[in-house]
């Protein structure tokens, strides 16, 4: 095992990795922008070098100070998390010419499974059904034309060095596939400083699921189970699961093989993700793969009971797996929600601020894995996600109602957060009874993102706010409360006693709420 990793990230990842490293007796470097230099990886590792200013492209994305940064430590290995330089192919080969060791797939497999048209050639080869589209970059509108009419419309134009939905359009009719081809070149141009675009058939109303694999040196490739991401906003994950309710162990075991072919048909070593659509009928297409850990990771953890961060420092140390594919089966049910910065009722608008308070949330079968504290800045150079909040408990129903328990105790003050949005999700129907798939959350969405309260509710907030606004007449206002006749906003109650905001299920839960204000 390695004496000393850095770790080429920032936030809740770079936590991860620290501990992991910790955990198996290892020193942690970390690396830190300006804007991140009381972040909480800072003060935990045990080394901590300033790589640049608070943009990425002059800190976390400079490839050559981060592995300055590593050689003058004593470092021997780079870990790069997820983002930033953990699927750049140059980078990990760059890592390798130092005479550092990548925590992560060799470049080479990087490099054949970073293009989605030639990811989908290898997928082909390796008899891993695929949707049907072309393998080549599109060269223009009139042969993107012809091939949409062979697969029939709706057709879906990707970018080919893509991901999280960028320079992706959905093409409905012949007269928008012209301007969406130009729309989708501009981005992935953009996003990727490649204008490469595909196309394939749209698959209607699929689920996204996701395929751990674990692959070791020395010619051990492992499927870890299947995570369920259907419930998305505009191709980005927002909740994840393990199972999936949709994945039979028939199933489980077709969609594991496949892709542990496709992982050994690339040369993999170390953890990674194949991700397929599958559609109604139990049909499974491969969409990519994605060469490095995944945020979604913890929820294959629980369920496994195997430490995918370690393995991955394992791994690229030398040593073996020891489980066998007839050693993995899912245990009990996992949950994941990524609470962000953003503000589910004004469109998801970003939040920036200073987090005054944070309460997480505790007790059995949670896990907060996060990289914000009370008193952190949360501003507009980085993603937006602040932590993700895990539950593992023996069932489905058990699990969710776990999370939303988790939720209804988490506090964020000082900023917006997706906290109420998750309870929404958790409290609805369908969600409830797994009737999900990847345009669910688009059509539920207004419902979700901004409900408003029962009439009962309403009532009773005004009645609450009105015995705050009293009390603070008469000096007993706290630091927590709002501001002097505030009503609360449509949809949420503010709890004097800690300053969280709870989100009403029932005229009953707001009756509670404003009773307790009362008391006070």
């Amino acid at each position: 095992m390695f004496s000393k990793v850095l770790v080429a990230n920032r936030g809740e990842i770079a936590l991860r990795v620290i501990r992991a490293c910790h955990e198996l007796g290892v020193k942690a470097v970390a690396v830190y922008s300006e804007a991140d230099a009381t972040a909480p990886h800072v003060r935990e590792a045990d080394e901590a070098v300033l790589i640049g200013p608070a943009p990425s492209s002059e800190s976390y994305l400079k490839g050559d100070r981060i592995i300055e940064a590593a050689k003058r430590t004593g470092a021997e290995a780079i870990h790069p998390g997820y983002g930033f330089l953990s699927e750049r192919e140059w980078f990990a080969r760059a890592v390798r010419d130092a005479g550092l060791v990548f925590v992560g797939p060799p470049a080479e497999a990087i490099a054949a499974t970073g293009s989605k048209t030639a990811a989908r050639q290898l997928a082909i080869a390796a008899k891993v059904p695929v949707v049907p589209g072309t393998t080549e970059a599109l060269r223009d509108a009139a042969e993107a034309s012809a091939v949409a009419k062979q697969f029939g419309f709706p057709v879906l134009l990707k970018a080919a060095a893509g991901g999280g939905g960028k320079g992706m359009r959905v093409v409905r009719e012949e007269s928008e596939l012209a301007p969406s081809l130009d729309a989708a070149r501009r981005e992935a141009k953009s996003s990727f400083g490649d204008d490469a675009v595909y196309v394939e058939k749209y698959v209607v109303g699929p689920r996204h699921v996701e395929i751990q694999v674990l692959g070791d040196s020395h010619g051990t490739m492992l499927s870890l189970g299947e995570r369920e991401c259907s419930v998305q906003r505009r191709h980005q994950k927002m909740i994840e699961e393990a199972p999936s309710v949709a994945v039979s162990p028939e199933l489980r075991r077709e969609m594991g093989e496949a892709a542990v072919r496709f992982a050994t048909a690339a040369g993999y070593v170390n953890a990674g993700t194949c991700e397929f659509l599958l559609d109604a009928e139990g049909k499974f297409y491969f969409l990519e793969m994605n060469t490095r850990v995944q945020v979604e990771h913890p929820v294959t953890e629980l369920v496994t009971g195997i430490d995918i961060v370690q393995w991955q420092l394992r791994v690229a140390s030398g040593a073996r797996l020891p489980f066998r594919q007839s050693d993995i089966a899912p245990d009990g049910w996992a949950i994941e929600c990524r609470i962000t910065s953003e503000d589910p009722a004004n469109g998801f608008l970003p939040s920036t601020g200073r987090i005054t308070h944070l309460r997480v949330p505790s007790g059995p079968g949670v896990r907060w894995d996060g990289g914000v504290e009370t008193g952190s800045v949360v501003g507009l150079f980085y993603d937006p996600m602040l932590a993700k909040l895990i539950v593992h408990a023996e069932t489905r129903d058990a699990a969710i109602a776990r999370m939303h328990r988790a939720l209804l105790e988490l506090t964020i003050d000082g900023i917006e957060s997706s906290r109420d949005f998750h309870l929404r999700v958790m409290e609805d129907g369908e969600f409830q009874r797994g009737e999900i798939e990847i345009q669910w959350l688009e059509r539920r969405l207004p419902s979700l993102a901004n409900v408003a309260p029962p009439a009962e509710g309403v009532r009773v907030a005004a009645i609450a706010a009105a015995l705050i606004a009293d009390s603070e007449r008469h000096g007993r206002r706290t630091a927590a409360g709002p501001a002097p006749g505030t009503v609360p906003p449509a949809g949420r109650m503010p709890n004097a006693t800690d300053g969280s905001v709870t989100t009403p299920g029932s005229g009953e839960r707001w009756l509670d709420v404003a009773r307790r204000e009362a008391l006070r």
